[in-house]
């Protein structure tokens, strides 16, 4: 559900692309419908500063460890100190600080585990960016450590659908969308892949292209709670007001999270 949710924050502070589900067509600048409105969508993270506050004996801890990495001869005590201190930052969802020390872990103990969790730290943070440089950058380190990770293990379809968002956001957009296809020829059902066609194509005002990768989700997994409450918007965006009725009024049964029952409580209430 948290995967799902930063998903959904990534695609709408991305730029809009258009979708095209035909693989032989280029994607274009987006113009056309205005995005939908999520005033609050359910069990979504925050696009206000999310970093959590340091308390005064984490933030002695993290500069014990601070020291200590400084002063390091060792390197095996040197990726125990970084190690800590990306895991300390990772808790209080500092992801640009706790990518930084992760790095260290990989550079210092190369493996897929290690490239893996540098190019997750460095995604998170890409994906919580605000600011477009930062966002720029955030997105190359993890597909630096994306990239290692797949020239090893190329079937990792998480990664490769994490790697493929970080393209979305460039002067290459069509590759990412390329590489989330193939994710599908691969795997039809595979949900993140589906997640991310279907808010790409959202964010764009596509909704009637949202509607079938959000109907291809909830067929293969009727309990996905995010999936179910997108496809219910697109139908409310493209005036199928007792599809989106239906689908609201399963969400009701599905979830009983006060936040989700509000927002659906809202929509049912718009739509009658």
């Amino acid at each position: 559900m948290v995967i799902a949710a930063l998903l959904v924050l990534l695609i709408f502070n991305l730029p809009k692309v258009v979708v095209d589900n035909d693989a032989d067509k280029s994607i274009e600048s987006g113009s056309g419908q205005p995005v939908a409105e999520v005033k609050s969508s359910p069990n979504a993270p925050s696009t206000q500063a999310h970093a959590k506050k340091i308390d005064i004996n984490t933030e002695k801890t993290a500069k014990n460890l601070k020291e200590k990495l400084a002063v390091s001869e060792n390197i095996e005590k040197s990726t125990i100190f970084a190690d800590s201190l990306g895991e300390l930052y990772l808790g209080l969802e500092r992801y640009d600080s706790a990518a930084k020390f992760i790095e260290i872990v990989a550079t210092n103990a190369p493996s897929i585990e290690n490239w893996r969790r540098a190019g997750d730290a460095y995604y998170s943070g890409f994906s919580f960016a605000m600011d477009a440089q930062k966002k720029e950058r955030m997105g190359q380190k993890a597909r630096e450590y994306y990239e290692k990770v797949l020239a090893e293990s190329g079937d990792d379809l998480e990664v490769k659908n994490n790697l493929a968002m970080t393209y979305v956001s460039t002067t290459n957009p069509m590759k990412g969308i390329m590489m989330l296809r193939e994710i599908i020829t691969q795997d039809p059902d595979n949900e993140t892949a589906l997640m991310s066609l279907g808010a790409l194509s959202m964010q764009s005002g596509q909704y009637d292209k949202a509607v079938e990768r959000y109907k291809a989700l909830v067929e293969s997994n009727p309990n996905h709670v995010q999936a179910r409450f997108y496809l219910g918007l697109c139908y409310v965006q493209t005036g199928q007001k007792e599809k989106a009725r239906e689908q609201f009024l399963k969400l009701k049964d599905l979830d009983d999270d006060p936040q989700l029952q509000a927002e659906v409580d809202r929509y049912l209430e718009e739509i009658k």
